[in-house]
């Protein structure tokens, strides 16, 4: 939703608009019927008497023409003053409106934990708020460009004005309680800076960082970013793998995330399936039977993946589980493990 400040302002503005034309078309239809101008005439004389700029009549008025005169200035002068008034308080306030909201959603900002933080508003920026939103997981996005936030000012989305690179913008943006960062800055180096200020603010951060070249990869794993995303790779290895294997592709496209709702994967903690004191295999749990999800993938504490694992693998605290389903599928494990 827009800042209903601002929405109030442009209200009056509209208002006062709209009076001045009807005073407008008052003032040309008397002078027209009442004093008998030819239109071109009215207009003059509605236009100088409205601005009070003094000329003369165009031809001498009678006494009903002096009457409306005498109310058409009358009136002029309130609904002209009345629109100065509300114009100039809109550009004099117009900057104070922008603080106001900023300061708003700092103060919304502060009361966020857990969160995630995008830097960078562009076009991987965009399409990770975009996801996230899906997902109803609360983000912040530090952008520089006023103009890029103003397109979405709609949205009512919380962001940080400023340079993802000033520690004070990051501290702004709740880094210290966030859980994850995503920066996707157009520059390597920009990233790069980024995360070696994010790393050393908050120790326990998950980064994921863009890259446009591949040199970039191991300068983000070494400054502190947990995974590297190189989209262009990733978009040309996916154009070839359609060729390669176009049905598994699209298959695997199919699966893709869109929502809480459309769901057809998710990774589940161990801790969220059972009581782990008495440590439980695969087997044991019988989500298949339970709920018609298939586990296809488990990742252990290390963080090693095992790709279709044995039902007796051993499901430790710590682990978790990667499962496959139609989207009622997954509904139907979160609400048979009550996962939130």
């Amino acid at each position: 939703m827009k800042n209903p400040l601002l929405k109030l302002y442009r209200s009056k503005i509209y208002t006062a608009i709209l009076l001045l034309g009807i005073l407008l078309c008052i003032g040309v239809l008397g002078y027209r019927f009442i004093a008998g101008y030819v239109w071109l005439d009215a207009f003059y004389m509605t236009v100088i008497t409205v601005t009070t700029v003094g000329f003369a009549e165009v031809n001498p008025l009678d006494t009903p023409s002096k009457v409306f005169t005498i109310f058409l200035i009358l009136t002029s002068v309130v609904i002209v003053g009345y629109a100065i008034s509300i114009i100039t308080e809109y550009i004099l306030n117009r900057n104070n409106l922008e603080d106001i909201k900023q300061r708003k959603m700092l103060k919304k900002i502060e009361e966020m934990s857990n969160h995630i933080i995008i830097c960078g508003f562009g076009r991987n920026g965009k399409q990770a708020a975009k996801k996230l939103q899906s997902y109803n997981k609360p983000f912040v996005i530090i952008e520089q460009d006023k103009e890029v936030l103003d397109k979405f000012q709609d949205e009512d989305l919380p962001f940080v004005l400023g340079n993802a690179n000033d520690d004070e913008i990051l501290l702004q943006a709740g880094i210290s309680r966030a859980a994850t960062l995503i920066t996707a800055l157009p520059s390597d180096a920009d990233n790069l800076f980024v995360v070696l200020s994010a790393r050393q603010i908050n120790t326990k951060l998950n980064i994921i960082s863009r890259a446009s070249e591949e040199t970039s990869y191991s300068k983000l794993k070494l400054a502190g970013a947990n995974n590297v995303i190189l989209p262009d790779r990733i978009g040309g290895d996916h154009m070839a793998s359609l060729v390669v294997t176009p049905d598994l592709i699209e298959f695997i496209d199919n699966l893709s995330i869109v929502g809480e709702r459309n769901v057809n994967m998710a990774e589940v903690q161990v801790e969220q399936l059972y009581n782990t004191k008495d440590v439980k295999t695969i087997k044991d749990l019988d989500l298949r039977n339970k709920t018609g999800c298939t586990v296809i993938g488990f990742k252990n504490i290390t963080g090693e993946y095992l790709v279709n694992p044995e039902a007796d693998t051993k499901l430790v605290p710590g682990s978790y589980i990667i499962v496959l389903g139609r989207p009622e599928q997954i509904i139907k494990l979160n609400s048979v493990f009550k996962i939130a």
